[in-house]
């Protein structure tokens, strides 16, 4: 039985996962033109600024079996002080050859770049997915969330990779939730006051909102590990699309005398169509987007974030608060909330006031080259 490695063959890339995972585990894959335009070099913002990224895929006589891409963010590496390639998408079968193989190929790239350690799962920028999921097997994944198999971690704990930077999903029941944990004082007087307005995230004002929200993004991340400042291309690339599929009441931006503080992204959870869809625009996208009308409704939070200077008064709370609120009442049966590090003790308590539970467990694997 032979063993090949295979660089940047984009077909190949997107077919393992169909290939290894039987078809009743969670996983879900992106969809395929979404996963072509991220990895496109003249596309992508991140590999436009002098990002570099190599799509591998090893095959096993013949059948891609495991898969990931090499990659490296020059502007993240700069502002922390790092010397580190990352490795995303990692996606394989239980054949330890062959993730050798690929992992041999992504530390020969973090080499040849002159850097001293690999680190991922990271889909590329921290705006993306990132983390390998080491608890929660069982959980289907909302938009925006990773589903990775259980045994992933081992193999690479066998290949020298550590277990850091722990993370946690959570979902919650709109229509149980304890909302009004959420009122605090400083809370309650936001929502009290006339200088403080929402302003929804619509597509008649999406620009506007959608700068606002990249502003917001910006300065209340600014200190987060691995988080490089978005510019207004890279933000638009990453989140311009979700025009098509927002629901208005669900994300906005919270302005104080009519400057936005910040933001709450709130979307419909698309995964159970992209399931059904096979991830691709085809015959089969129609039936799962009529099917997907007639189940219970889900969404997922994709992000939130207020500025420093308004910090610890009570506006995260508020916005979460009103957007419980809307799911409640526009009939949502389920929310996700997307990956919060074990380092946000003040997320990680609201979510449990709320009544959260986690869904996943999650960790970035690293490794220091010699």
């Amino acid at each position: 039985m032979s063993l090949t490695l295979v660089r940047d063959d984009f077909d190949l890339f997107f077919r393992v996962p169909f290939e290894v995972y039987p078809r009743d585990t969670p996983y879900v894959s992106p969809m395929k033109s979404d996963l072509r335009r991220y990895l496109d070099p003249t596309k992508n913002p991140l590999l436009k600024a002098g990002g570099t990224l190599e799509g591998l895929v090893v095959l096993r006589d013949g059948r891609p079996v495991a898969r990931a891409t090499a990659h490296r963010h020059p502007a993240s590496n700069a502002r922390h002080g790092l010397s580190r390639s990352y490795f995303g998408f990692l996606d394989a079968a239980d054949d330890p050859e062959a993730l050798r193989l690929l992992f041999d190929a992504i530390e020969d790239f973090a080499r040849r770049h002159g850097d001293m350690e690999v680190a991922g799962p990271f889909n590329l920028t921290a705006m993306q997915q990132i983390g390998l999921v080491t608890e929660g097997f069982e959980h289907a994944p909302f938009t925006d969330m990773v589903w990775s198999p259980p045994w992933l971690p081992a193999r690479l704990e066998a290949m020298g990779y550590a277990a850091g930077f722990p993370m946690s999903t959570f979902r919650i029941w709109p229509q149980q939730a304890n909302r009004d944990s959420l009122l605090t004082p400083g809370a309650q007087a936001i929502l009290d006051s006339p200088d403080w307005t929402f302003a929804p995230i619509d597509r008649r004002d999406f620009k506007v909102r959608l700068e606002e929200a990249r502003q917001c993004l910006n300065a209340g991340f600014d200190g987060n590990p691995m988080f490089v400042p978005l510019s207004a291309e890279e933000f638009d690339f990453q989140a311009g699309e979700m025009m098509w599929i927002l629901d208005p009441a669900l994300s906005s931006v919270i302005h104080y005398k009519g400057e936005p503080m910040g933001v709450v992204i709130c979307i419909p959870d698309l995964n159970p169509f992209v399931r059904d869809a096979g991830a691709t625009y085809g015959p089969r996208a129609l039936w799962a987007w009529l099917k997907m009308q007639f189940r219970p409704k889900r969404a997922v939070i994709i992000l939130y974030s207020v500025k420093p200077e308004v910090q610890g008064q009570g506006v995260n709370p508020a916005m979460l608060w009103r957007v419980l609120g809307a799911l409640k009442a526009r009939g949502y049966r389920e929310c996700g909330g997307t990956w919060i590090a074990d380092v946000n003790g003040a997320s990680l308590r609201q979510f449990e006031r709320i009544g959260g539970e986690r869904l996943h467990r999650t960790h970035l694997f690293s490794k220091a080259l010699t």
